[in-house]
Parts: structure tokens; sequence; C-alpha cells
């Protein structure tokens, strides 16, 4: 089923989920390229600060949105690495990579939202929106996420692959060029949310 309509009476029966983040895991694997000197493995990036919101009319999903707002200068390196070598990926990559300074916030706002009910308080859920991140907005990215209701909260699961030359990102390079890493990222999340 497609949702997106806003009738008078959707908009009333509309309830609001709030994401917590101290429940929820969102994280970033980044891929190896080169002689990758730091690690034995490709990079894993945690994601620590987000804040967001989900809405949507219960058994119906109408007028479902999402928005997820992302603290840019959260985001850390999550392997065993050398300290040396973590203060130095980690600065690079906020100054040079994500330029936090300049674009502090990463953020996703959802156009379209379609649900298909796999079992009793199981959805599948494809989420169609725009992605803002280091200043460029990528239209209808496609997030597939596969969701569980249970009472007053909501939890989603998921994953999905951007290319940073996208968002005008030159992908990270440190240590000389041996550390270096593909363009292309994939991400994945396991969100709790609870109603608002």
């Amino acid at each position: 089923m497609t949702t997106g309509t806003t009738t008078e009476t959707a908009k009333t029966d509309v309830v609001r989920y709030r994401l917590v983040a101290d429940q929820s895991t969102f994280t970033v694997q980044a891929f190896a390229e080169g002689l990758f000197s730091a690690f034995g493995h490709d990079p894993v990036l945690a994601i620590k600060d987000f804040a967001g919101e989900a809405q949507f009319v219960p058994g119906s999903f109408e007028s479902a949105s999402l928005k997820i707002t992302i603290k840019a200068d959260s985001i850390v390196l999550s392997n065993e690495v050398k300290e040396k070598d973590r203060l130095e990926i980690e600065e690079t990559m906020r100054d040079q990579v994500l330029e936090i300074a300049k674009y502090p916030e990463i953020v996703f706002v959802s156009s379209n939202i379609s649900v298909s009910r796999l079992a009793e308080g199981r959805y599948r859920a494809r989420i169609i929106g725009d992605l803002t991140l280091h200043g460029v907005t990528l239209k209808n990215l496609w997030i597939s996420a596969e969701t569980i209701a249970t009472g007053d909260s909501l939890r989603a699961q998921g994953e999905f692959s951007l290319k940073q030359t996208d968002f005008g990102i030159k992908p990270f390079s440190a240590a000389g060029g041996t550390i270096k890493l593909k363009n292309e990222l994939k991400f994945t999340y396991d969100l709790a949310t609870q109603k608002a």
C-alpha cells in the first residue's frame, strides 16, 4: 500500500514516534583500498548522535513520514586501532572529508513511504527521500526497512549504500596515501523508536 494521502481524518489519527539513539545502532562500513596499514580489515564508523521522528496512521500507514538528523562530528571509528592512527583518521574524516565546520548536520527527509505487511506486527517499508550530506542533496534515495511494531515502540532495521562522490566528497585518504577507502559506503541501521 502506498502512503502519502493527507486527509483531515488521517491527520488527527497520526501517531508520532521519536528515535531513541541510545537504544539504536547506526554504522558505516567503509572498504579498504591499497595498503591499508592501520587495519587488518575494513574500517567501521559508528554514528553516535542522531535524532528523528517517524509518523503514520496505525493500520493504514497513511500520512507516513520520516526525518533523521545526524550530527556529523559524532561519527567515530569503532575499529580497534592504535590511538595515533585513530586520531589522524578521525581528524581527516571530520576536517577534510565531511568538512563538519561547514556542514555540521546530515539530514534525511522522506518524500514517499510504502508499507507491506509481512506478519502480525512485522512490515517491510520502502522509504524514498532526500539525503543532504556535505552540502549536497541527493534526491529520491531508496531505503528498505524491516519494521517491528510492539506496543508503544517501533524498530526498523536495514542497510543501504552510497557513493561519496555523489556528495562532492573525495574518498578518504590518510597516512601519505597508504590508507585509502573505496568510493562506496554501506550503512547499516537498527533504529529504536518510542511513541512521542
